[in-house]
């Protein structure tokens, strides 16, 4: 464990100290809070708009905390893959580099060097994300704040949790690359298009219905989804309390994906749980099986 350790504390400190890969993954999430409360906000409202009754009157706190809990869900959702994606570089920089090589040429075990990566970019990450979700919570509370101490609770669960996929998703991804022009390529790719496959960017249930079949099989889609309900479960219930319809507040759930289908049956908060916690368990167990084999040929 020592030398794990001393590996871990390796990684996370070289990935701080190069300022340009720590300014870049720092400044993403903030810059992406901007562009989506600057573009995106109109499109949440309007969204949330169409789905009540014309002859309904909602104030606008409401609709503005309805707005930002949707802008947070969604640029958490996005930072938690993406970020890793950026820490995880470290991996892919020591081959070019050759520091892996001279590593590998110590006493140090292939297992240890590849959880070290692993457990590195977690721990870099969950700091980068949990500073995003801060400057979020700051903007909620601004626009309009509906959250409990349990909702923050709930919101940090979740985003360790996605941070755990991510990482692991991007160690699967990383460990098949060997360039600096691999790198980037592979960082612009998930960049531009995870937000949309996760449905980040654009609500699921505006898609097609043969599309959303698709995502539906896609793992981040629903931790984008527990980020929406326990981002905007205050804001339900502030509805209830101004009476709002049952059906107008599953409508409203429906249109921004609280409410997820897989083939028209409901998927349920735990059921979401259990398919993320599935999928970075298979995804590390990749992770694993690839770096064993990968020894065994060496």
């Amino acid at each position: 464990m020592t030398g794990l350790g001393n590996l871990i504390y390796r990684n996370c400190k070289l990935f701080f100290k190069d300022k340009a890969m720590f300014f870049t993954s720092l400044v993403t999430p903030m810059i992406l809070l901007v562009l989506y409360a600057t573009f995106l906000g109109k499109v949440y409202r309007d969204s949330f708009a169409s789905a009540l009754p014309e002859s309904m009157e909602v104030s606008q706190k409401l609709i503005n905390g309805t707005a930002g809990g949707e802008l947070l869900s969604s640029l958490l959702a996005v930072s938690c893959v993406t970020v890793s994606v950026c820490c995880n570089a470290l991996m892919v920089q020591d081959k070019v580099t050759g520091a892996r090589r001279d590593l590998t040429m110590t006493p140090v075990r292939r297992s240890t060097l590849a959880l070290s990566y692993y457990f590195a970019t977690l721990i870099s990450t969950a700091i980068i994300c949990l500073l995003a979700l801060g400057a979020g919570l700051l903007y909620l509370g601004k626009v309009g704040w509906y959250l409990s101490a349990g909702d923050i609770f709930l919101l940090v669960s979740d985003v360790l949790l996605l941070v755990l996929f991510g990482t692991a998703l991007s160690s699967v991804l990383n460990f098949f690359l060997s360039s600096q022009g691999q790198i980037s390529a592979v960082g612009t790719i998930i960049s531009a298009g995870y937000g949309f496959i996760c449905g980040a960017y654009m609500p699921i249930s505006q898609f097609g219905s043969g599309l959303q079949k698709i995502i539906s099989f896609l793992p981040g889609t629903y931790g984008t989804s527990l980020l929406r309900n326990h981002a905007l479960r205050g804001v339900y219930e502030a509805m209830e309390t101004e009476h709002f319809p049952a059906e107008a507040i599953e409508s409203i759930k429906d249109s921004i994906d609280c409410n997820l289908y897989f083939f028209g049956t409901k998927v349920s908060i735990p059921a979401m749980y259990g398919i993320l916690c599935g999928a970075i368990g298979v995804l590390i167990a990749v992770y694993v099986l690839l770096n064993l084999l990968h020894k065994s040929r060496k």
